[in-house]
């Protein structure tokens, strides 16, 4: 019988629990989105190379998926409160180290520990909040919220880092991770204690092959955003569907398997895992695409960039309750297919802009677009986690939170993918129109950014206009993709959740 652990708290503690538990989103969201914002200082004061920089972004990325799974199971079996505990402390130690790094390699290695704290933190947030409303209604409202706390770590990120990089060196944002890591020990004692109350044996091949094969997908996926037929990319991904194998026929014959595939049967839990996954490949390939308009072509500072995302993060924080009404009434399958259409609307106004777009424009296609993610990441949330057992939250948190990040790191190469190919092909001709060096064509097709350089050093308009239009060329076409994509899960959505008993 499961541990009544939230039956006897307080509404006032509930409320100080989700306040601490979506702080723990703001460790993670915006301490990613403020080192984005860090990378060029990053390079010059360690030298690094943008290999290097790409991957002291996507070591973190690549350990919490690889050992998510692990960590929920193990948060289940010991105690939540504890392993979010020993996450917190993780990420605390070694961002002070982090802070002191003196070369790119220790940068890469430390944000690879700070990736397994967070898989120690993250899933089990959502698993305490889980055994903290126990009220299918009240959890709902208090999912939605946790989830809209993600739109404002991210709009919140950039303007955090670009107001800290005015005053301080890059070190800065690692010494913010260390005062909200401290402000979340503090508040962890409104959390109560819960663990499965049958706790099952350790599934230790189910583990060792669930970190192998997340890991090499994920690695597999970020080397597939420079080339996609690339030899080991492709023996990657082929690893990763031998090891998935394994993985299934392991669990198939375990007495107590680390994950009970049965799960995946029911649409209640399965469409919701699909429908994150969708939403956040999409979220991030768009703000990966929207943030290098912003300051490469309007030639916004990170600041100003980071100012134009805070009406989406704003809309999302108000939709999250509305969003939580609205499913009560209408369930998941209405509200998440209206989701992926708002947002769709939202990718279509991205799809128009263009060099001289006012700003007003941006701001409002980025909040439709926002407003949208809200409708579906709530819900899904809340009847992923709905559909598992209480005891056994760990696993629909995990599934939650893996669906994310692997949408994150495939959202961002196939969008980074679309748009390079459409801008490189444009700006090669205009390039050459302007009778630009091969190795000053060759800089202007890999980054957008020093070919405006080289047209405001130049004073050569024509090349200007001509990078611009390359840019918002490759970033229509990709917008177009993720508007074909989100009507494509809305209708798959609308059909896989159609009989009444799902919305329940």
């Amino acid at each position: 019988m499961p541990t009544p652990v939230a039956a006897s708290l307080s509404v006032r503690r509930r409320r100080a629990a989700l306040v601490v538990l979506c702080l723990v989103v703001v460790l993670g969201i915006a301490e990613n989105t403020i080192l984005n914002v860090a990378l060029p200082s990053i390079r010059t004061d360690l030298g690094a190379s943008t290999q290097q920089l790409q991957w002291i972004t996507d070591a973190y990325v690549l350990v919490f998926a690889g050992f998510v799974l692990v960590a929920a199971n193990l948060a289940d079996r010991f105690g939540r409160k504890g392993m979010l505990l020993c996450g917190l402390a993780v990420v605390g130690v070694f961002s002070i180290v982090a802070a002191f790094a003196v070369s790119p390699g220790q940068l890469i290695a430390l944000r690879a520990l700070l990736g397994l704290g967070a898989a120690f933190i993250f899933p089990v947030s959502l698993s305490i909040l889980v055994n903290v409303f126990t009220d299918p209604v009240e959890r709902g409202r208090a999912i939605a919220t946790w989830g809209a706390t993600v739109g404002v770590s991210a709009a919140a990120g950039p303007i955090i880092g670009g107001l800290l990089l005015r005053a301080f060196s890059w070190s800065a944002i690692f010494w913010v991770n260390v005062v909200v890591v401290g402000l979340l020990l503090l508040g962890a004692t409104v959390l109560p204690t819960s663990r499965d109350p049958q706790p099952r044996p350790l599934d230790i091949p189910g583990a060792v092959l669930s970190v192998a094969l997340l890991s090499l997908l994920t690695w597999s996926i970020i080397q597939g955003q420079h080339d996609w037929t690339e030899p080991s990319v492709l023996m990657g991904f082929a690893g990763a569907a031998i090891l998935l194998a394994a993985f299934v026929g392991v669990e198939r014959r375990q007495a107590t398997p680390m994950l009970e595939l049965d799960v995946f049967r029911n649409p209640r839990f399965t469409v919701p895992a699909v429908a994150v996954t969708v939403a956040f490949l999409v979220l991030n390939g768009t703000l990966f695409v929207v943030t290098m308009y912003l300051q490469s072509v309007l030639r916004f500072s990170p600041l100003q960039a980071g100012l134009c995302m805070v009406p989406g993060g704003v809309a999302m924080v108000m939709v999250a309750r509305f969003s939580a009404h609205a499913t009560e009434r209408f369930g998941p399958r209405v509200v998440i297919t209206a989701g992926f259409l708002v947002s769709a609307l939202g990718l279509l106004l991205l799809a128009g802009l263009h060099p001289e777009s006012a700003v007003a424009a941006v701001v409002a296609a980025i909040t439709v677009f926002y407003a949208g993610i809200q409708f579906i990441s709530g819900p899904a949330a809340t009847t992923i986690m709905n559909s598992v057992p209480k005891e056994r939250a760990g696993t629909g948190s995990s599934i939650n939170n893996l669906t994310r990040q692997l949408g994150t790191a495939l959202g961002i190469a196939v969008f980074g993918s679309v748009l390079s190919g459409t801008y490189a092909t444009r700006v090669r001709d205009v390039a050459e129109s302007a009778g630009l060096s091969a190795p000053e064509t060759a800089k202007a097709e890999h980054n957008v950014g020093a070919a405006m350089d080289l047209a405001q050093r130049t004073g050569n308009a024509t090349l200007r206009t001509g990078v611009q239009e390359s840019f918002t060329a490759g970033m229509a076409h990709a917008m177009v993709i993720g508007l074909a994509v989100f009507v494509a899960a809305a209708i798959a959505t609308a059909i896989a959740l159609r009989r009444r008993e799902d919305h329940q």
